[in-house]
């Protein structure tokens, strides 16, 4: 018998990618969708593109609406997933994607969001290699009842420079980050900035002096990885595309690596994970051939005249970067074939 599904925040992109993603599990049933501004409204008015989900109707966002289900996924603003959270029974796998559960320290919480600080859940990056520790990030998702999907943008960097952190191939004081976003990200809401006279034909940098909200998150992640805290250059760029992260870091070489060892250190980490595809020397990941999947793609080499390591990461920022990692996670917890329900190839074109 199916798991039962209420995802909450249906009305965004978020909550319309992992509908489109549950539709073709064949162990996750979603019963109920939820929205706030949109309760009310047939879920075909909002998301026309989810053909098979046209019985449905949004209900109002509250707790009495999500309890009962087996799995519910939380595709809220963050600040909105704490306190409905709280409300839901520990016999209910509650995954949330926003924000409010990501991270550790809430001196960080409060630098870049502000609020009511709700705590930290098992973290939902399956690949994350962990200081210390022979096991990654997926044994600690194995039959709980809650679970923090990463940002989009952190998870990106993360899979880019992991690796050579992990085994101090880099020095974690000198990292950069710049990437090219879509504006989906932003979620599903009106603003000028996203309007798409804005975006056409520029490309616009945000967040550019440290600001951007997954920073904290970022570091994190590396710190869990290396085992040190990490300096980081991290900024972002809105690119014209609707959906896609193309993220290029860099990293200052510790001594005596080359580019044998690297390569070496990357297919260990990658080479048996089915969601993440290291390309071949030479070639580099393009956000177009990830678009739709749940497919991370990295290209690395090694800038000789800078003595730094380039690691770039392309994923679509809705698919790896939100659902699809939360439909992983959610599919660990369970028990389930990590990789069930989930697309591997992009759409092109």
């Amino acid at each position: 018998m199916a798991f039962s599904v209420a995802v909450a925040g249906a009305s965004g992109y978020a909550g319309g990618e992992l509908l489109r993603i549950l539709a073709s599990h064949p162990e996750l049933e979603v019963r109920t969708v939820t929205a706030h501004a949109n309760a009310g409204e047939r879920l075909l008015r909002v998301h026309p593109h989810l053909a098979s989900y046209a019985d449905l109707v949004l209900e109002p966002t509250t707790a009495d609406v999500l309890r009962g289900h087996d799995v519910v996924f939380l595709a809220l603003p963050h600040g909105a997933s704490g306190a409905i959270s709280a409300e839901l029974g520990e016999e209910t796998l509650v995954i949330d994607c926003g924000a409010d559960h990501r991270l550790e320290r809430e001196e960080d919480w409060a630098e870049y969001y502000g609020g009511d600080f709700f705590g930290t859940w098992a973290y939902g990056l399956p690949e994350l290699e962990l200081s210390g520790a022979e096991t990654k990030q997926r044994t600690n998702l194995e039959r709980i009842s809650r679970i923090a999907v990463p940002g989009c943008n952190v998870t990106a960097i993360t899979l880019a420079l992991a690796p050579a952190l992990h085994r101090g191939l880099v020095q974690p004081a000198d990292l950069t980050a710049v990437l090219a976003v879509g504006p989906s990200g932003a979620g599903k809401k009106a603003a000028v900035s996203l309007l798409g006279s804005e975006l056409m034909g520029s490309a616009n940098p945000y967040a550019v002096t440290g600001g951007h909200r997954h920073n904290p998150e970022v570091r994190q992640n590396l710190r869990r990885a290396g085992g040190a805290d990490v300096t980081l250059a991290f900024t972002p760029v809105l690119v014209p595309m609707a959906r896609g992260i193309l993220a290029t870091t860099t990293a200052r070489l510790s001594d005596g690596v080359d580019a044998a060892q690297l390569r070496a250190a990357y297919e260990e980490s990658y080479g048996a994970e089915r969601f993440v595809q290291l390309l071949p020397d030479g070639e580099w990941p393009r956000t177009g051939d990830v678009t739709g999947s749940n497919r991370a793609s990295i290209g690395i080499g090694v800038d000789e005249r800078a003595g730094r390591l380039v690691a770039v990461a392309a994923i679509d920022n809705l698919g790896k970067g939100t659902a699809g990692a939360a439909v992983q996670s959610a599919n660990i917890a369970l028990g389930l074939e990590e990789s069930l329900g989930l697309p591997l190839d992009g759409v092109a074109p």
